[in-house]
């Protein structure tokens, strides 16, 4: 054994019980790797459809971890303070007993929010090793886009990343769903909420379930096969695809408010203000898709979260100091409108595509659940706090997006509508970067030159733009993804891939419990679609 010199300063004074230190090790401990690993381990892999995991990593969709990083991760000078915080240790003690010296939590201003350290020798339970996910040169498309190494990341930092991939544009929409399903219709809210946290947690235990395991569609894979991981990788693109349709949605809306009169006349043909701004934003958003190196992207991701605090001061500002005022009022429960009111609130819980890549990066994975529990109470209380706010300011006048509501006259609505346009614009290229470069390992590897990488790019963005210029409905798309790609990745699919891979030792409250949450998805699924779609066509 090293002594406590050698194990260095910054290593914690931690606890562990029998079975956590049996969980860590099977999580990936510096010896297990397939050469090492005990027979069990090995013939356990017959266990599940997928086969030996260490094969997953040659499958497509290669890009997913390293792009999804990307997509996930903050950049953020120091975020110590929640890492050494009671709130984390407390949060964690009921899963372990530790202590844990808050100094290797501590970040220098470069160091990205998902990090993994390149170390060798690892002496702690929970420390594990580096992912065997292929680095740049390791990529059939390497010669056009640089994907930046995996790193290790704090509890802290998951936390950050956690809220700013949950609460995103989604809270715009809130209010705006209080006015279609009513006040009753907030506990769809803190339903969908616990049902999501609960799945999160599922989606661990499966990773846990064979080393190797680290992104969703490597839990797809392990539960049904090669079918199973390009059915979910294929759902995980389009939600993102249809995320960056919001963004232009978004983005045309707030311009338009901002400059209502615009117009122009083209070659005979003219165009609206929504239909001008959204080409705008098309154009405003393509060179930074053809970016290369996309940890100059990664940086980008911080004013996610720094909008969204703004956002909700803005408002508040506006209902108190601007005398905007809160008006009681509003209907206890809208059952025509409700299905359309589920679908916006899904919307806000839609973080289970990176969930996976969270907790495979965390240098203490057992914290994970604690990570997981912090994010969703405290973007379900912003989601509260700006759906109450919001409806009580303006009532049933509500746009699909409260900015719009705002009087132009007011600093803080200004300052509210110009960050709905610069955070979608930040945030495009991030989201569209993973399915491009899904799509480019599929391309033959004499046709991977750099026309053909931004020749495809570049139809990505346009196909948004049409897309968003035939659907002009941003409440309604966002309530038809929540219905349809929400339900699938937070509620059905975590469900069952855990019943395949644990379908040997699942007791029987937790597949009852799991085939509940199955129905209840589809039931949702269904009724909101259908809903979003008939508002859509009425419009």
């Amino acid at each position: 054994m090293k002594t406590d010199e050698e194990m260095g300063p910054d290593r914690g004074v931690v606890f562990e019980t029998d079975d956590e230190d049996n969980l860590a090790h099977q999580h990936g401990g510096s010896d297990c790797s397939p050469s090492s690993s005990s027979p069990s381990s090995a013939s356990s892999y017959g266990d599940h459809i997928g086969g030996d995991p260490s094969s997953y990593q040659t499958t497509w969709p290669q890009s997913y971890r390293p792009s999804i990083d990307v997509f996930s991760s903050v950049p953020s000078p120091r975020v110590g303070f929640l890492a050494g915080s009671s709130l984390v240790r407390v949060g964690s003690s009921f899963l372990r007993a530790s202590m844990v010296s808050t100094h290797e939590d501590e970040l220098s201003f470069t160091k990205p929010f998902v990090s993994y350290d390149s170390v060798t020798g690892h002496d702690g339970p929970e420390a594990i090793p580096p992912p065997d996910v292929p680095m740049k040169s390791s990529f059939a498309f390497a010669s056009y886009c640089e994907l930046p190494p995996p790193h290790q990341c704090s509890a802290a930092q998951a936390v950050v990343n956690g809220i700013n991939v949950l609460c995103g544009v989604g809270l715009l929409s809130t209010p705006y769903a209080v006015k279609e399903g009513g006040w009753l219709g907030m506990l769809l809210l803190f339903c969908l909420a616990s049902i999501s946290f609960y799945t999160g947690i599922l989606l661990k235990r499966c990773l846990d379930s064979f080393p190797g395991l680290k992104t969703y569609p490597d839990i797809g894979h392990a539960a049904f096969g090669l079918s199973g991981r390009i059915f979910i990788s294929i759902v995980l693109y389009l939600e993102l695809y249809g995320c960056c349709v919001e963004y232009i949605i978004l983005v045309s809306d707030s311009l338009t408010f901002i400059f209502p009169d615009a117009s122009i006349s083209f070659l005979g043909l003219d165009l609206s203000p929504h239909q001008l701004f959204a080409l705008t934003t098309a154009i405003a958003v393509l060179p930074t898709v053809w970016l290369k190196n996309l940890s100059v992207l990664s940086y980008l991701s911080a004013a996610g979260v720094v909008a969204t605090i703004l956002v909700i001061i803005c408002l508040l500002w506006g209902g108190v100091v601007d005398q905007i005022g809160f008006h009681p009022g509003g209907r206890a429960l809208n059952l025509v409108d409700l299905p359309v009111a589920l679908g916006l609130y899904g919307f806000g819980y839609s973080g289970h595509s990176v969930f996976p890549n969270i907790y495979s990066s965390m240098k203490r994975p057992s914290q994970f659940p604690t990570v997981l529990i912090i994010c969703f109470v405290l973007c379900t209380i912003m989601y509260s706090a700006v759906a109450v706010a919001g409806y009580l300011m303006f009532g049933d006048s509500l746009k699909s997006q409260f900015t719009l509501n705002m009087p132009r006259q007011y600093l803080a609505s200004k300052v509210a509508v110009w960050t709905t346009v610069i955070n979608p614009l930040s945030k495009y290229a991030l989201t569209m970067t993973p399915v491009a470069l899904s799509l480019e390992e599929l391309l033959p590897s004499t046709s991977q030159s750099n026309i053909v990488m931004l020749s495809l790019r570049t139809f990505l963005v346009l196909s948004t733009l049409v897309v968003a210029l035939t659907l002009p409905f941003f409440g309604y798309v966002m309530a038809l993804l929540g219905s349809v790609f929400t339900m699938l990745v937070a509620l059905i699919l975590p469900c069952s891939c855990y019943l395949s891979i644990k379908r040997r030792s699942v007791d029987f409250i937790q597949a009852s419990v799991c085939v509940l949450i199955i129905v209840i998805g589809l039931v949702s699924s269904f009724i909101g679609s259908i809903s979003s779609i008939k508002q859509m066509v009425n419009q």
